[in-house]
This record gives structure tokens, C-alpha cells and sequence, in this order.
């Protein structure tokens, strides 16, 4: 997942920091047992940290400094809290991922994950430095707009609504600074909760389906004009 700089232009001088995050506790154990039953369950929950290795591996070398979160391979801190799976071991990476980033204090990051919830924390400090200069094009089958009141509790589909500042408290009070949701367009949206989706419409949020953006993107591109 690439996370640009904002919209003043490449050229902005800063450091681009490479991000490895090979979380995979944020998927949800159902999906794991959906997805890759073929698997036995302990290494198909697993898989997100495998596919981040691949990445590292075959990405060539950057300009820039590369950082990796620690990532626990346990099964501890698996249990659901207050609607959130694997709540305490989420909470301790995604402050090890803050921490990691405001050292490097980087301009862009290219981050290598990971389930979709390792955007979380990259796009919410380029929130900070950037503010009202940043639009998130979230490129996704899922609306990832989950909270804790939904019935799927995967953290990874709640990225979204942490942040545009909606969701788990504890969450919210970690990350440095949240996004207006006008400032988010959701891409290749086809697939959802029936629980969740009216959260997409009543935060304002952008969407488009791939058969709106099929045979041209004018639609997307008039939408980030309009950001500025």
C-alpha cells in the first residue's frame, strides 16, 4: 500500500520511509476460516505476515529509510474486547507503528503489509503533517466503515472508520489526527455488511463501484478536483 505525500507534489523534500507491518491479527480468525480452509487455522490466520515478507523481498531497494513494527507471532491478545478481536494486541502494534514513524518523521510512506488495518497509522500521522492537503483514495473490494457495534469484529474492517474518526475509543485517542470524511473516496466497493454500509452514506463518505469507474475514471478524477 502506497501512501503519497500530499498534494503539493512529488517534489516535496522529506524523507520517504518504508514501513514493513506484517500484521495479521486484525483479519478475524472467520475469515481466515473462510477464506483458506484448505490451511490448517494457525497458519492460514497467518498468511497477511507471509504475503508482507514476499513484498519485502521482491520490492527493489529505495531511497530512504526502511523501519519494521514489531509483529507478534502468538496467539496472545487474540480475545475479543468490547467488539474489537484481537483488541490488546492491536492497540500495542499500532503504538509501536506511531512510535517507529514519528522517529523517522517521514513525508511519504510507503507502507508493506499486512491486512488493511497497517494503513491506519501511516495515513493518520500524513493526516497530521498534512491536514486538509491529504485525500485517501481507499482502493478496496470493502468499505472497511466497521465499529465495534457491527457483527463482524476484524479489525481490518474498521480501518476506514478509525480514520474518519469513527469506532473503538481507544483506537481513536492513539492515532494523531483523523480525516474528514469528504476527504475519502472509496474505489471498487462491491462487497459489505448490510450492518455497515449505511455508515459509507451517513459519514458522507465517496463511493464508487467498478462498474462506475469501468470505462473511464473522469469520475474519480473530477471527485479529487474537487478536493483541491
Amino acid at each position: 500500500m502506497t501512501h503519497p505525500n500530499s498534494a503539493t507534489g512529488s517534489d516535496h523534500v522529506g524523507v520517504n520511509l518504508r514501513l514493513v507491518w506484517p500484521q495479521w491479527q486484525g483479519a478475524g480468525t472467520s475469515s481466515a476460516r473462510e477464506l483458506a480452509s484448505e490451511f490448517p487455522f494457525d497458519a492460514a490466520r497467518r498468511g497477511y505476515a507471509v504475503g508482507s515478507a514476499v513484498l519485502e523481498a521482491v520490492l527493489p531497494p529505495h531511497d530512504g529509510p526502511s523501519a519494521t513494527v514489531p509483529v507478534t507471532m502468538s496467539g496472545a491478545g487474540l480475545e475479543e474486547r468490547g467488539g474489537v478481536e484481537a483488541k490488546t494486541v492491536i492497540l500495542e502494534q499500532l503504538a509501536a507503528a506511531l512510535e517507529i514513524i514519528g522517529e523517522h518523521d517521514p513525508a511519504r510512506i510507503t507502507t508493506l503489509g499486512g491486512e488493511c488495518s497497517v494503513s491506519v497509522a501511516p495515513f493518520s500521522e500524513l493526516a497530521r503533517r498534512y491536514g486538509d492537503d491529504l485525500g485517501i483514495l481507499w482502493i478496496d473490494s470493502h468499505p472497511d466503515v466497521g465499529t465495534p457495534q457491527s457483527r463482524y469484529p476484524g479489525y481490518h474492517a474498521m480501518a476506514v472508520a478509525a480514520l474518519t474518526g469513527h469506532g473503538d475509543t481507544d483506537v481513536l485517542e492513539l492515532l494523531p489526527a483523523t480525516v474528514s470524511p469528504d476527504r475519502v473516496v472509496l474505489v471498487g466497493l462491491h462487497s459489505w455488511s448490510d450492518d455497515d454500509l449505511p455508515n459509507v452514506a451517513e459519514w458522507d463518505i465517496q463511493a464508487f463501484s467498478p462498474d462506475e469507474l469501468r470505462e473511464n475514471t473522469r469520475p474519480l478524477l473530477d471527485w479529487l478536483a474537487s478536493t483541491g
